[in-house]
Formats: structure tokens, sequence, C-alpha cells
């Protein structure tokens, strides 16, 4: 019978040897493995161990020989299981079987092996270090050589070569390095010359690669023929990563070459042009719309050189023209749109064969029309004097657009849903536009599921976002002199119809737009986009919403739509970042917030135990209160209106039966709630006085007025005075807090104090309005009735001195309100028993 702890010492070591001869050290193995057969020889375990091993030891490392079979046998499966070996984590082939197996993979010949071959040679230089040493040995004796041998294995074999020849620890000298490098990157070039051979983009990748970290030293290895065959690589019909990979390597050139490298690409695109072949035209126009975004300011040079777009169009009426031409020069001039100066140059010298194109073209070239022609026009202002024919272009270039998106969501064809969608982004900051979009429901529905269904399509997306952001826009809020400082600007640049808001887009007609948006179900996709990690997708979701939820009546619909649970994780803290930075995403998703919020109950949207709770739409409610996260500026004056509304939420949230809001309320927000409370708006004011009022409730809000301190008496002074102001409303609510204070001795005392504080609180019983009647005589009656010992004393006598009596039993007379006749007897019954006495 083996012990037990024997046994387990067994198995250890058992377990040891077999990863110790599966890293190679065979002599380790074998000691581990005598030692456990000496301890349990008759472990199951053990035993295993021991077949493993004696099984390894005489055919060798397991690795070497799944590539024995793979490479001689064919065996595909032994291939695929050394790749997936090589994949493991924590496994490191010994460097003898690693060398062997790259041996064995490049003493047959590319093509005699599959697609695996790849596979293992990446894994293999991955993994060890003299695997990439012989990579290196092999390029110093003929980098042309190693490159022939190397390249048709594949993309990760030849990524082996760009990793091992950017690595300065493999070579003898930075000298011997950079030839290499040199050598090599002139045999991506080579090979892209080869024509119809690149097809795969693997030596684009190559190239790519090599810029991207050294760019500066191999610029000078570009001449004319190799940036052509570069540019050639952007030509719209080859497949998109190799375009991708043109486009980078592209950018990287001019960004390092700068003069030489822009001057080059003029020349080269110019010279395609002059050629007027179709390829050369396709190639030219291909790779000018390519580069557009990259290096817009080469590019629009060149657009806009005398004769460029007057040499351009006759191309195209001739009879031997080609489909595929004209769609070339169409993504040219949809990437040119980038330009202000560009679009007026297209419409100026292209408008009437666009509109001919937009008739009488193919579907891809009259799509890619309406799509130039809707972002020609949106850009243009309209001061009513157009002719009916370029309003009719304008109507008929978005209708295409829509009508074809309607169709190819209906029938699920998305291949070029994004040119659509570019185009009504543009064309929907029209206001008739708008209001064509919003009011056709097939439309709405299709944006909608096309966008659901390609969340990922981040630039789809953000396309179809800014299209919703359009239709849900309200024109900006301005101060009497900011509207005549925008009427002398129109008359200055003599159009009077420029400083008039068109009547489609004024709240009535936005607001009518939101709420049909909102029937639609928009908050389902919404709530779908919100997922997304991305600042530019949340930013305008908060757009969208912040105008969505101007409606009261419909923010009750919003937030069963799951609209604030969107705009809390919208406002959550990111990875990395405990406090949110305040922007503008997350000011207008905080606005929104408070919308919401001041129309609904919150114990219907923050449950007392569940997700979300209530405290985490404190903090960025709180954040819209304080003047130093806002910008602002003389010219632009702080807007008021998220401080009120985040005012009006807060209050709404502190009258929730869940305490935990108001006692986080007085803590993030008490500093600048006071100083709210002396603003000169009145609206601010009213608004501040009412939150202190409804944070009375609960005791961290009682203290700060009530704990015997000066500057609780402070506060309190300043309540009172706020009893004497013109806003009833803010008397109200300053008669209200007042009325829960004195509850409190130390409240008392406070008033007590203050020359005039009896006299406002009596004050407030001869108003005419119950409600501060109700207030007044609620505090006259605390201190009559509620203040014990000295302070109850000096409170009885303070109120009679003010001729207290007497202000009571006349508000008792002309009052018929029970609950101010009840409060108003218990007030007086003290003060007419200490007089009789």
């Amino acid at each position: 019978m083996v012990d037990t702890k024997v046994e387990d010492r067994a198995i250890k070591l058992s377990r040891e040897a077999v990863e110790l001869i599966d890293a190679g050290h065979k002599e380790a193995a074998s000691r581990n493995l005598r030692e456990a057969l000496s301890l349990a020889p008759q472990n199951d375990e053990v035993k295993a161990a021991f077949l493993k091993i004696r099984s390894e030891e005489e055919n060798g490392h397991p690795l070497l020989d799944l590539c024995r079979r793979y490479v001689s046998e064919k065996i595909e499966e032994a291939g695929k299981e050394a790749a997936r070996y090589l994949r493991a984590d924590g496994f490191k082939p010994p460097e003898n079987v690693s060398l062997e197996c790259l041996n064995l993979i490049l003493t047959h010949n590319a093509e005699s092996l599959s697609t695996t071959q790849d596979d293992i040679i990446s894994g293999l230089v991955r993994q060890n270090l003299g695997v990439r040493q012989l990579f290196s040995a092999r390029l110093q004796v003929s980098v042309t050589t190693f490159f022939d041998e190397i390249y048709h294995r594949g993309d990760g074999a030849v990524v082996c070569l760009d990793s091992v020849v950017l690595d300065p620890t493999l070579w003898p000298s930075e000298d011997v390095r950079s030839h290499c490098e040199s050598e090599l990157f002139q045999l991506f070039i080579a090979k892209l010359m080869e024509s119809g051979h690149d097809l795969d983009g693997r030596s684009l990748k190559g190239i790519t690669r090599l810029l991207a970290v050294n760019a500066e030293k191999l610029q000078h290895l570009i001449d004319d023929e190799g940036f052509d065959v570069i540019l050639s690589s952007l030509d719209y019909r080859l497949p998109i990563d190799v375009r991708s990979q043109a486009t980078l390597a592209t950018a990287k050139y001019l960004e390092v070459s700068k003069d030489v490298g822009r001057e080059r690409f003029s020349r080269l695109i110019a010279a395609k042009v002059a050629n007027a072949r179709n390829d050369d035209l396709i190639a030219a126009f291909s790779a000018a719309a390519a580069v557009f975004p990259v290096v817009p300011a080469v590019t629009s040079s060149l657009f806009l050189t005398d004769g460029f777009l007057q040499s351009v169009v006759p191309l195209l009426h001739r009879e031997a023209k080609s489909p595929k031409v004209e769609v070339a020069l169409l993504e040219l001039f949809n990437a040119a749109c980038l330009d202000r100066t560009c679009r007026e140059a297209i419409e100026k010298n292209c408008g009437e064969w666009l509109s001919h194109i937009l008739s009488n073209g193919t579907d891809a070239s009259s799509e890619l029309a309406a799509v130039v022609l809707a972002k020609v026009r949106a850009s243009e202002k309209h001061d009513g004097s157009e002719s009916n024919g370029k309003t009719h272009e304008d109507d008929t270039s978005v209708q295409r657009l829509v009508d074809r998106f309607k169709s190819q969501s209906l029938n699920f064809h998305v291949s070029s849903f994004s040119n659509l969608i570019e185009g009504l982004a543009f064309s929907s900051m029209k206001p008739e536009v708008k209001e064509q979009l919003t009011h056709d429901p097939i439309f709405l529905k299709g944006l909608f599921d096309v966008l659901t269904s390609n969340l990922e399509d981040t630039s789809l997306l953000y396309g179809g976002l800014m299209i919703i952001a359009n239709l849900t826009r309200y024109l900006p809020t301005l101060s009497e002199e900011q509207r005549k400082m925008s009427e002398l600007k129109a008359y200055a640049e003599a159009s009077k119809a420029s400083a008039t808001s068109h009547t489609l887009d004024d709240d009535e007609h936005v607001m009518a737009r939101c709420n049909t948006l909102i029937d639609a179900k928009i908050m389902s996709l919404l709530n779908e986009c919100g997922k997304s990690g991305l600042k530019s997708i949340h930013d305008l979701t908060s757009k969208i919403i912040l105008a969505l939820s101007k409606n009261q009546k419909y923010r009750g619909k919003l937030a069963q739509q799951g609209c604030v649970k969107l705009l809390l994780s919208i406002l959550g803290p990111k990875s990395g970042s405990p406090v949110p930075t305040f922007n503008e995403t997350t000011q207008n998703a905080s606005h929104a917030l408070a919308r919401i919020l001041i129309s609904v109950n919150p114990s219907h949207v923050f449950p007392f135990s569940g997700f979300p709770q209530i405290t985490s739409a404190i903090r960025p409610l709180v954040a819209l209160l304080s003047p130093s996260q806002v910008s602002f500026s003389v010219d632009q004056p702080r807007d008021l209106l998220p401080v009120f509304e985040s005012l009006l939420a807060l209050t709404n949230l502190a009258s929730s039966p869940d305490s935990t809001a108001a006692e986080s309320i007085v803590r993030q927000a008490w500093d600048v709630l006071e100083d709210l409370l002396l603003s000169t708006n009145t609206f601010i004011q009213r608004a501040s006085c009412e939150l202190i009022c409804n944070l009375m409730t609960c005791e961290s809000g009682v203290v700060k007025f009530a704990d015997g301190s000066k500057r609780a008496s402070q506060r309190l002074h300043i309540l009172l005075a706020l009893t004497d102001v013109d806003d009833i409303a803010t008397r109200r609510a300053s008669g209200g807090a007042l009325a829960m204070l004195t509850e409190y001795d130390a409240a008392i005392a406070a008033v007590l104090e203050r020359p005039r504080g009896v006299n406002l609180l009596l004050s407030l019983c001869g108003e005419s309005n119950d409600d501060l009647v109700h207030r007044g005589i609620v505090c006259i009656r605390n201190l009559t009735c509620t203040a014990s010992g000295d302070i109850g004393s000096r409170a009885r006598d303070a109120v009679r001195q003010n001729n207290g009596i007497d202000t009571l039993q006349n508000c008792l007379k002309r009052c018929s309100n029970p609950s101010i006749l009840q409060a108003g007897v218990e007030a007086l019954k003290p003060l007419v028993e200490q007089a009789a006495g």
C-alpha cells in the first residue's frame, strides 16, 4: 500500500516530466520520471507518463513528428495540429526542434504544400529566437533568394520578413539591417509591378508595414514607376483590402515626401487623365478619390487646376464612354465634396452632366450622381431667386436617394447603403427634406431596420444618426442682442432671407418631427446605438435625445422605452476614468436626463432596490449647475435653461421616498446650490429655493440650517430674506422650508437672532395667498408651541411683541381653510394663555 502523500508526490513529478519533455528538456524529464517510478511504480498516471516519454524519446519531439507527417506524407490534419500546437499558450518548442521543423518546410516548394505551411512558419518565428536569427542570417546572404523562397508561402510568412528586418536586435549592425530592409522594400515594389500578380495585396502589405516604421529612410526608393503602381492599386474595382493597404502606403509616402511626393502625385494623375484611355481614367479618378480625405489640400489643388474639370466631362460624352469611368469620376466628385470650393466647381462645370446621369445613368452612376447633387445643393445658400429647374433637380436627386433607399431596405440589399445614407445626411439639412423624410413611415422603418442590422458598420451608423439628428435639430435660441446682430450681418451680406429662419424649422415643426420619430419607435434604435463605445455615436445619440425630450408630453413615453437607462450608460464612467469628463456629449445627455426626470415619478424610473439606482442620476445633474463645467463667453453667454431644468429634476428626485437621493444631493450639490440661491435670475433663484425646501425632508439638509453654527444661522437668514421677495413661488418655497426647519430649536434661535425674523414670518400670515398664509401660520405655531425652555419663552415673547396675537386673530377671521384655522388656533393658544397669566 503506497502512502497517499508519496503517491501525490509521484504524480506531481510525472506531470512535470511530461511538461519538461514537451519543452525539450529530456535529461530533467528523465530524472523526474525515475523518481516518480521509484515512489509509485503502479500508479496509472505515472505509468502513462512513462509510456508517453518513452514514445517521444523513440520518435522525437511531437511537433517535429507532426511536421514530418505534414510535409512528407501530406497529412493536412497533422499540419493543422502543428499550427495549433504553436498557438497554444505557454508552449515554446526547443530551438533545435523549431529549426528542424522550419528546414523541413523550406526544403519543399511552396506549391507542393497547403496554406497551412504559412501558419506553421508564422508560429515558429513567433515562438523561437533561433528561427528569427535564421531568417536574419539567410537575408544577409541574399535578400532576393530568401524573399523568393518565402513570398509564396503566405501572408504570415511574408509578415515574418518584415518583423525580422525591423528588429534591430537580430542584426550585427544598423548598416546591415538597413541595407536588407531597402532591398526587401524594393522587392515588394517589384512584385507589385508584376501585372495581375498581387490581387491578394501581399506585397502592398509589406510596403505599407515598412513605410509605417521607416518611411523617412525608404522614401527615396520610390520613383515615378513605383509610386504609379501603388496609385494603380487604388482602383475602385479592386478588393477593399488591396485598396485600404494602398491608401495607407500612399498617405504615409505623401506625409514624409512633402512637396516632392505631392508634385509626383499631381503629375502622375494629370498624365493618366491626359492619356484619356478608360483604364487610365479609372485609375486616376480612383486614386484621387481615395487620397482626397487623406491630403485634401493636395487633391483639391489638382482638382481646381485650370482645365482639369473642363477636360474631364467631354471625355464622358464620347461614344466609347465606359460606365465604369463614370462611376470612378462620380466617386471622385463624392470625395471632393469635402471641400467647399470643389463643390462650387463641380456645380459650375459639371452640374448639367450630373443631372443627365441622374436621369439616364446606370443604377450605380445614378445613385452616386444623386449623392453628389445632394451634397452640392445642401451647401448652397438659397435666396429665393433660384430657377425652378434647379429646384426641380434638387427635389429629384433627393427623391432618387429616398426611393432607392426604400427599395433596397425592403429587399435587404445593402451593397451601397453607405452612399445613400451619406447623400441623405447632406440632403436632410434642408427643411423641406426634413419634412419629407420624417413623414414617410416606410423610409423611417427602413432606416431604423438598416441601422439596427448594421451596428458594427460605424460609418453607416454615424451617417444614419446624422440624418436623425438633422430631422430633430432645433434652431439655437438667440438673445435679443444676438438676433439683432444676425440681422445686421444678413443685411451686410445683402441676403435678408438668410437672417429669417425657414418656417419649416421653427419649434412647432421640429417638435412635430420629434413626436413622429418617437411614435415610430426610434428609442429601440437608440438603445442599440448606446451599446457602442464610440464617442461620435454617443455624441449624436445624446443630441437626438435632448431634442426628443423637449416636449413634456412625450417624456413619460421616452422613460418607458428605456431612455433614462440609455442616458446613464452614456454618462457612466469609462474604463480607466473614474470620473467622466464633462464635455458637449455629457452636457447634452445630462440635460436630456434632467428634462425627463422633471416629468416622471422617480419611483417609476428608479426601483427601490434594483437598477438603475436613483443616486446615479445626481452626479450628471449636479454637473449642469456648475459654471466651471460649461464654456461660455461675452458673445455667447451662459445658457441657463440646463441649470433651471436640472434644478427642477433634482427637486423631483429629492421628493422620492428613497432618502438616499436627498442625502446625495446635499452632499454633491450644496456648495453650488447656495450660490444659485442668490442668483439675480428669478427662475433660477425660485428653482434653487424649491429644491432646498424638498431637501428639508432629510437629516443632512436640516443640519445645514439647524446645527447651531454661525454658518447655519447665516443660511437661515437668507431663507428668511427670501420670504420677502417679489416672486410668490420663491416666497412659498422659502416659507415651506422654514415651516419644517422651525420644528428645531436651533433654527428658531437663528430666527430670533435676526431683528426682523419673527416679523417676516408674521408677514406671511398676513398674505392673501392661502399657501403663504399656511406656511407662515405653521412657522409661528412652531415658535409658540414646539420650542422648549429658554428658546421657547423667547420665541413666544418675540411673537407677542411683534403684534402676533392680533395678526393671528385677523388671519383666523378671514380664512376658511381648515388646515390654516387649526394651525392658527394652536399657535394662538399659548400666547393667549401667557397674556392671561
